[in-house]
């Protein structure tokens, strides 16, 4: 995992080291990170369409003000990245009714047995009374790895090594933990491979019969995108509800492995991430982007976001009522300048006005003037005091009284907006 790791963060050090962010720049950006993808076992269609998604959104979406280019870019890789990986919305398990049956399944060597201990061991942290059913009767010393991890973490224990029928095995197993007042009970089946049927036929009947409330279905992180194809093998067989990923902690394929999940539509519920008994963790794909990022800083944009996109449906409510921003006035004159020169734009209106150089500069000062201002100032700018005025000045490279003149001017507009409003009992049209 932590070659997956170093690939995004080279991804990171060149879009903070990169100077315009212009499309030749873009390209070079995409192309890092299509290396890291493709080097993490990462599906090729998966990587073109996020690649794609990358590069029109960053070109074409409308870049929020007070956001620099390399913040956006940032805050696009960390959307796709988690929306690769699963979205945004995150797993929780209900633990209801009681007892509550887990069956684990999966190929031979996914990490099962082990992962049945790190389950049972988590649920016991979370103060439930957990026990682990053996109902492997084909691997040689199943039942004694799975006894010791039962042991070790100090949960209830059923097996029977000399029986061979894995169905009888387990709703014995089952009933003896329920008696003795196991809350969580795993059972841990044999594995599978996707290609032998009685073994598949197995898994089904133990369903059947067993009734289990969950199925997680456990892949090994170094199988990469290959773990698709069990997961609908394993989806033909039983209707499995959550996906345990193990063996994350060396495997270069594990966003590989994570994003085949995310493909096939199933939940990741958890991750392995050690071989230790208390290296699992819930998945929670934000979180993992975020740690793959490897920013400090990164909660603070990501906080900004999410700052801005409440203020802009503040300041929606406020146009509707007939009220204006700095931010809107901003956004105005920013349109307005996209036109070219304000004597053009009069030109072309078949206007006869004489546009002054000194009125070109204003604009452009304005606009400057407002770059930087806080969000909070652009849409509250009664909070702009003296002490505010002073900072904006500095920022921008005017005078504490060209910022007055700014505000001044938006003081006029504002009162002019309300009366329009007032007598049109609507909001002013130019700024919605």
């Amino acid at each position: 995992m932590e070659s997956f790791k170093e690939g995004i963060l080279q991804v990171v050090s060149k879009i903070k080291s990169s100077v315009l962010l212009d499309t030749k720049e873009l390209d070079s950006i995409i192309r890092e990170l299509q290396r890291a993808l493709l080097k993490a076992d990462v599906e090729v269609k998966l990587v073109l369409e996020i690649s794609e998604r990358i590069k029109k959104r960053f070109l074409e979406e409308e870049h929020p003000p007070g956001f620099s280019k390399k913040d956006v870019l940032i805050k696009i890789l960390y959307d796709e990245l988690v929306n690769l990986l699963g979205g945004e919305t995150t797993e929780e398990l209900a633990i209801k009714p009681i007892p509550y049956k887990i069956m684990l399944v999966g190929i031979e060597g996914s990490g099962k047995t082990t992962t049945a201990g790190k389950i049972a061991n988590y649920f016991k942290k979370k103060g439930y009374r957990v026990g682990l059913v053996a109902a492997d009767t084909y691997r040689p010393g199943a039942y004694d790895q799975l006894k010791m991890l039962a042991e070790s973490v100090g949960v209830m224990f059923y097996g029977d090594p000399q029986e061979r029928d894995a169905v009888s095995l387990a709703k014995k197993g089952i009933e003896t933990l329920e008696k003795a007042g196991a809350q969580i009970i795993i059972i841990d089946t044999a594995g599978r491979h996707k290609d032998e049927n009685s073994l598949m036929e197995e898994v089904k009947v133990l369903y059947r019969e067993l009734k289990p409330n969950s199925v997680f279905l456990v892949v090994d992180a170094t199988q990469g995108s290959a773990v698709a194809r069990q997961a609908r093998a394993f989806r033909e067989a039983v209707p499995y509800g959550y996906v345990v990923v193990s063996k994350m902690d060396g495997s270069a394929k594990g966003g590989g492995a994570l994003s085949a999940v995310a493909a096939s539509n199933a939940r990741v519920l958890f991750i392995g991430v050690g071989e230790k008994i208390d290296d699992l963790e819930p998945f929670v794909p934000r979180k993992f982007v975020a740690r793959l990022l490897g920013m400090p800083d990164l909660d603070a944009i990501l906080q900004r976001f999410a700052e801005f996109s409440k203020y802009e449906k503040e300041r929606a409510k406020a146009i509707a009522a007939g009220k204006i921003t700095l931010l809107d006035l901003k956004e105005q004159l920013e349109s307005i300048k996209k036109l070219g020169p304000l004597s053009k734009i009069a030109e072309m209106m078949g206007l006869q006005v004489k546009v002054t150089g000194e009125e070109e500069m204003s604009v452009d000062r304005w606009i400057n003037i407002m770059n930087s201002m806080t969000m909070q100032e652009l849409l509250n700018p009664d909070i702009i005091d003296s002490s505010r005025i002073r900072r904006i000045a500095r920022g921008s490279g005017v005078t504490p009284r060209d910022v007055r003149q700014l505000l001044d001017a938006y003081k006029n507009m504002k009162k002019m907006v309300k009366q329009l409003s007032r007598s049109r009992r609507v909001g002013l049209p130019p700024f919605s």
